[in-house]
């Protein structure tokens, strides 16, 4: 999907949200502008209820803009079927979520192996892929154990490697430490930097301010608009200066 010679990867030009009920009207997003190049860590930073969660489904095409356009690796995603944008999402795009979403009576083996499965991959490349995403996680020697026999960290690691066994050129980070002590997330954060400088393209949600110099740039959203962008270096300098960010 997407080339390694740098450019644009993603691109939102006007988007906006709205969800509809019978009495009420919710503009989630307005008037989006967005631009993240490949290779590029961006996280999205904002009180809950600002839209972070709704923007970041609709890049990884879980859900649809009322308005403006979205362009992923230069194609027009309106333009897609509903079975193009599922191959997409399953071939080039990772998701980490909050609640690390792991198959409870599958095994740690089967939860990474599911994404493969759906492609319809050969058993002995779907074995090789999963045993080097658990091993890249520290997570191999627990191949055979169930989620609820697993520590928080430990799921999220394996939701990590479930996130990166398809070789994805997108990972989509949904609050990934909101469920963590600081030491597993910070054990989360590393991987991802590593991630990060092997060349994947990154987008974090993230609450949490500590972890938001991570990113090369980080978009503050606050009532469904961007208002203000700040580079990593910027927020680690402020960061360390005490100055509350």
């Amino acid at each position: 999907m997407a080339s390694q010679n740098g450019g644009s990867l993603i691109r939102l030009d006007g988007v906006g949200k709205v969800f509809y009920t019978e009495e009420l009207e919710t503009h989630a997003l307005d008037d989006i502008h967005l631009d993240i190049q490949n290779g590029e860590y961006v996280a999205i930073a904002g009180p809950s209820g600002c839209g972070k969660t709704t923007l970041l489904s609709i890049l990884g095409l879980l859900d649809t803009p009322t308005s403006g356009d979205y362009t992923l690796d230069g194609e027009q995603v309106a333009s897609l079927t509903a079975s193009q944008r599922a191959r997409i999402r399953n071939q080039h795009i990772g998701f980490i979520f909050q609640a690390f979403n792991l198959i409870g009576d599958l095994t740690v083996y089967e939860n990474v192996e599911l994404p493969l499965t759906y492609r319809g991959m050969p058993s002995s490349e779907r074995k090789q892929r999963v045993h080097d995403a658990l091993e890249r996680v520290g997570m191999a020697h627990r191949i055979n154990h169930y989620p609820p026999q697993l520590s928080g960290g430990q799921q999220q690691r394996v939701a990590v490697a479930r996130a990166l066994v398809g070789q994805p050129s997108i990972l989509l980070a949904d609050e990934p430490t909101g469920n963590l002590d600081s030491k597993n997330g910070n054990a989360v954060m590393d991987l991802l930097r590593e991630l990060h400088q092997e060349g994947s393209t990154i987008c974090m949600v993230t609450h949490d301010p500590r972890y938001a110099h991570f990113a090369d740039r980080t978009l503050n959203l606050f009532d469904g608009q961007i208002v203000s962008e700040a580079n990593g270096e910027k927020l680690k300098e402020l960061e360390e200066s005490g100055f509350d960010v």
